[in-house]
């Protein structure tokens, strides 16, 4: 049944919630917030002044959904997860995806370690509770080298044992014994009261304060000094120094010892840099940057906003306070949410005067310095890739090439046939994605009914996965299919698509007499492709790298496959047996021609033996 826009924006409710907008094909398009649905989703369709971009999602909206929610904080909190579930297209949108490392001390263990976490669990207070989290840095090197440095110092333990379950239910491991560790799983080692000061001394460590670190190893040294231990001094002194690099790498900001985010951005038309530093404890641990997508119609509060819910749904660790450029509209809600997850207080601040307000502008320069610089280089990326694969789209007059894949079929002497798959998303190459194939069905080089083999095991594997959100790569349907080769190859590919009734464009790369890109083959006619153009290069891209991929598989089944005796095949010729005859015999003619009687001698054989290997070679002649 159509569905029917105006009788559908009818019955809306005035109650806060999320809509959803659909194309045709389903595809989920935008998805926004609303303290009421009823008005919010009625002004898509009113005639008002509408951003360019607006009016362009308007023309591809098919139908609409929508979830009422209690409160505009869970409507916040939905459509933050059914963004970043599923990256519609006219959302604006943060391209990076990145996963911080963190510190994790797990303070509530009878014998807490220090741990390398890149997800720290839990987003509520109850749940934090369990462990103290410090970051995120932006060095997943410089955090295990820290971790490293404090276990040195500190000798905590790394193991995942249950103490003091398992106290003395195993030996200690070998950094007890090389004096990495203090040995809590082995009794009378350390008390936990000497454990839990050690511990302390940690995250005084990881809170900044160096000065009771610095003094204890400068003492250790000393001590051993004098006492003429001089490797144990050199080992202080390697560690005195190496805390002394990681102090002068804390730059002080604030004297308050807060942890804060300080967010900032450049835009310039389409594209915008958001920079954030993060303070921790005061100090300045670290900063990245982000470039968002879509915001040529938005104000730099809108692009904040949008930064602010995607980024801190994913984050996991909040600070106190987040310091902003621009002030956001949904302030007070964002606040909720992110005190909620925190499970303490969180406040937007925009500062207007003194060090907080420096920070800001510092931010701001930087973010203006990435986007300036990387300007061109984004650009050349972009049309080098979704750039790229629109323009093979557009050149065949498809809607869409975002995910294409492409096939190609090897031969091993005639032995045996493989096929390969390669995906390529947005331009880009999808190594997680490609597939190999044994030809079964097919006996003999035979590339037609080897290629018609793969297509159907792997459109079949499609629709029974029935449009689930199986993130294997059969479960997804491509835009296009290229085909190494021309009419005959696309022939292949449509007939096993008709045979399973669906609907997919294939096109062929056409070779000229020098094996290179000539063409495009789609609906019988051959297209000219410009050899200077960003489609030409992709198409290219994608025909190395499908032939690269198939010839790395022949090689790798051709090496197997002169591994392969044909001694192997005879009954009752094992590994053994085999490697006796050809030390004896030298050769396979040598065997061939050798009396049943000779081949008995052979250590290893028997008369049984040896008449299978006559009989073999006299019935394989």
């Amino acid at each position: 049944m159509e569905f029917d826009i105006e009788e559908n924006l009818a019955k809306l409710p005035k109650k806060p919630g999320v809509y959803i907008m659909h194309a045709a094909n389903d595809e989920i398009i935008y998805v926004g917030k609303a303290i009421n649905l009823f008005n919010r989703v009625h002004h898509y369709f009113r005639k008002n002044k509408k951003s360019p971009k607006i009016q362009k999602m308007v023309t591809h909206i098919n139908y609409f959904e929508y979830i009422v929610t209690d409160s505009e904080l869970e409507a916040l909190v939905l459509e933050s997860n059914l963004i970043k579930k599923h990256r519609p297209r006219y959302n604006t949108m943060l391209k990076d995806d990145k996963s911080y490392p963190y510190i994790k001390v797990t303070i509530k263990e009878d014998y807490p370690r220090i741990i390398f976490t890149r997800k720290p669990q839990g987003d509520t207070g109850s749940d934090r509770s369990k462990a103290k989290f410090f970051g995120p840095y932006t060095s997943a090197w410089g955090v295990r080298d820290t971790i490293d440095l404090i276990n040195k110092i500190y000798h905590l333990r790394t193991c995942n044992r249950v103490l003091p379950r398992d106290i003395d239910k195993e030996r200690p491991c070998l950094k007890y014994h090389i004096n990495m560790c203090s040995g809590p799983c082995k009794s009378g080692c350390v008390t936990p009261e000497e454990y839990r000061e050690n511990v302390d001394g940690a995250l005084d460590f990881l809170n900044g304060n160096y000065a009771p670190i610095l003094k204890m190893l400068e003492e250790k040294m000393a001590k051993a000094s004098e006492e003429l231990r001089y490797e144990d001094a050199i080992t202080w002194r390697d560690l005195l120094n190496s805390v002394k690099t990681v102090a002068q790498k804390q730059k002080i900001t604030s004297s308050d010892a807060e942890d804060r985010d300080v967010v900032a951005l450049y835009s310039d038309q389409d594209e915008a840099v958001i920079q954030i530093f993060f303070v921790r404890n005061g100090r300045l641990v670290g900063r990245d940057h982000f470039y968002m997508t879509g915001v040529q119609d938005l104000t730099d509060s809108e692009v904040i906003e949008n930064f602010v819910k995607q980024f801190y749904s994913g984050t996991a660790f909040l600070p106190r306070e987040i310091m902003l450029e621009t002030d956001v509209e949904d302030r007070e809600v964002i606040e909720e949410w992110l005190t909620n997850k925190r499970g303490a207080k969180v406040t937007l601040l925009v500062p207007k005067r003194g060090m907080k307000e420096r920070l800001i502008r510092l931010a701001k320069k930087n973010a203006e310095l990435v986007l300036t610089t990387d300007k061109d280089k984004l650009r050349k990326e972009t049309a080098r890739t979704t750039g790229a694969a629109q323009e093979l789209a557009d050149l065949i007059g498809i809607e869409s090439a975002e995910r294409v894949e492409s096939y190609d079929i090897s031969n091993i002497s005639g032995f045996e046939s493989v096929g390969s798959m390669v995906v390529f998303e947005n331009g880009k190459a999808k190594h997680s994605d490609y597939r190999k194939f044994r030809i079964k069905s097919v006996v003999g080089p035979n590339d037609y009914a080897s290629m018609k083999e793969v297509l159907t095991r792997r459109f079949r594997r499609y629709i029974e996965a029935g449009g689930s959100e199986d993130t294997d790569s059969f479960a997804k349907a491509p835009d296009l299919i290229l085909m190494d080769g021309g009419k005959g190859q696309v022939n292949i590919a449509l007939e096993v698509l008709g045979e399973l009734s669906l609907t997919i464009p294939v096109a062929g790369m056409v070779k000229d007499d020098h094996h290179r890109t000539r063409g495009i083959y789609f609906n019988n006619v051959e297209l000219p492709i410009d050899s200077h153009s960003e489609a030409f290069r992709l198409v290219t891209r994608v025909q190395d790298e499908t032939h690269r991929f198939a010839i790395e598989y022949h090689r790798s089944l051709h090496g197997k496959a002169q591994l392969h005796s044909v001694l192997d095949d005879i009954q009752g010729i094992g590994d053994t047996r085999r490697k006796a005859l050809m030390k004896a015999f030298g050769s396979i003619d040598a065997i061939k021609k050798a009396s049943e009687e000779e081949l008995a001698r052979v250590p290893g054989m028997n008369a049984r033996a040896a008449e299978a290997v006559v009989d073999f070679f006299r019935n394989s002649r």
